[in-house]
């Protein structure tokens, strides 16, 4: 079966920076921000975008394009004669497989908000009302996912590239404008000086974990999702240079997000700690009280449904990949399959909140934080640990395999003196924190 091609270099980097770009920018880092006292959380969490998720996104990608393969298949392909590589590739199939176990649905929870605005219907939205309410949840869930699988039904250049180009240059778009408005509002100085001037005082342990959690989990980084995109690139553009761009992107838009989001809290005076339920419940809350509000809701909640809508296409992208290259099915073959079979997993969560009550950790966890758990606090550092070994030692792939992979073609080089963040920091950093976090976390 011959690889299909991505038809330009932007289509990369926009592709890429939309795997990156979703839910995990502007409804979870909000939240997680707001949760950990604002400023220190997004200086923390930039610095651990750059030291850990950089490294890291090289590396995905050197290893996605030199393999050729779907995450399931790279690590058998590269590795030496007698080593042992193979089967991490499957733990990557289960970690975006989890990963849509929780996404897709909250990818519903945002179609079903702009269905509500658009017609005009959404007074008395309220976030618990939503996801206490199984009807909702199943048919907004479905519609989520046959609407991603129908797009990648398609070839590549025709269903998953073009319908990302569009929908990342109007996200970007609808951002700017959402972040102007709401710089505007009456409260947004204090909003402001809450989420940019970093207060070193409520910087903690638990901090750096939920910033290191949250820079790989924004980048969708450990579990195969970028190998996939660079198993589609070319040789011509060096790999160091394109994980800046989608970086910067992917920053953009979680920066942007808060700058859409504190303001209006401060202004209507709403509670910034609220957890999961931060952006549904504050921006209905916004908008209900806005001169306009129904359209200016309308703009934010499309938006949002571009923005999951982006990732979920990518990591979807990802399974179908792994899927195909172990049956040999078609495309639409493996769409129809795939997409029943994330629907029932998908279930746990819609109906987590009503008929399948599940309490996995502290009073009030359900499904989705079982899901959340296993993709944030695990598989992706775990993920993100295996591939900074498997590029940097003798173990692996190696050091010079990598570096001939990461450097070919034009741009921007991983240089010499970069090898000891690479081999030594990322690892090192990535197991303290994993620990850490598992010893502070609220079981």
């Amino acid at each position: 079966m011959e690889r299909e091609r991505l038809g330009s270099r932007l289509g990369f980097i926009l592709l890429s920076a939309g795997c990156a770009i979703g839910c995990g920018n502007v409804w979870k880092f909000p939240w997680l921000t707001g949760q950990n006292g604002g400023g220190g959380f997004v200086l923390i969490y930039v610095l651990c975008l750059l030291l850990l998720g950089l490294p890291v996104m090289v590396m995905e990608f050197s290893i996605g394009r030199a393999a050729q393969a779907s995450p399931v298949g790279m690590y058998k392909k590269l590795q030496k004669p007698g080593q042992k590589w193979g089967p991490i590739g499957y733990l990557a199939l289960l970690g975006n497989v989890c990963l849509m176990a929780f996404y897709s649905v909250v990818t519903g929870w945002m179609i079903y908000y702009f269905y509500r605005f658009i017609t005009g219907n959404y007074a008395d939205l309220g976030f618990v009302s939503m996801i206490t309410n199984p009807g909702v949840n199943v048919l907004f869930l479905a519609i989520a996912v046959v609407m991603g699988f129908f797009v990648l039904s398609f070839n590549l250049q025709g269903g998953l590239e073009r319908v990302t180009k569009y929908m990342m240059v109007a996200l970007f778009g609808l951002m700017l404008v959402l972040a102007i408005r709401s710089m505007t509002l009456s409260g947004a100085a204090e909003g402001l000086r809450f989420y940019l001037l970093p207060d070193l005082s409520k910087i903690s342990g638990t901090t750096v974990v939920a910033a290191m959690n949250q820079a790989f989990f924004t980048l969708s980084l450990g579990i195969g999702s970028m190998a996939i995109f660079g198993s589609y690139l070319g040789k011509e553009r060096s790999l160091m240079g394109e994980s800046i761009n989608i970086i910067l992107l992917d920053s953009f838009v979680a920066i942007t997000a808060g700058l859409i989001i504190f303001p209006a809290c401060f202004s209507y005076n709403l509670e910034v700690g609220a957890g999961p339920g931060l952006l549904f419940d504050t921006m209905a809350t916004v908008f209900v009280n806005m001169q306009g509000g129904r359209l200016w809701g309308s703009f934010f909640f499309l938006f949002m449904v571009f923005a999951a809508f982006s990732t979920e296409l990518a990591v979807f992208e990802n399974i179908l990949a792994c899927v195909r290259e172990m049956t040999g099915w078609n495309r639409p073959k493996g769409c129809i399959v795939c997409g029943v079979g994330i629907f029932l997993v998908a279930l746990t969560t819609a109906l987590g909140y009503s008929v399948f009550t599940f309490q996995p950790f502290a009073e009030g966890s359900a499904w989705l934080d079982f899901w959340d758990f296993i993709v944030s606090y695990n598989l992706l550092p775990l993920g993100s640990l295996v591939i900074a070994l498997f590029c940097c030692t003798r173990f692996g792939w190696g050091w010079d395999n990598f570096i001939a992979e990461a450097n070919a073609g034009d741009g921007l080089k991983v240089k010499p003196w970069m090898k000891p963040l690479f081999k030594y920091f990322v690892p090192v950093v990535v197991v303290f924190l994993y620990i850490y976090g598992l010893v502070t976390f609220a079981w």
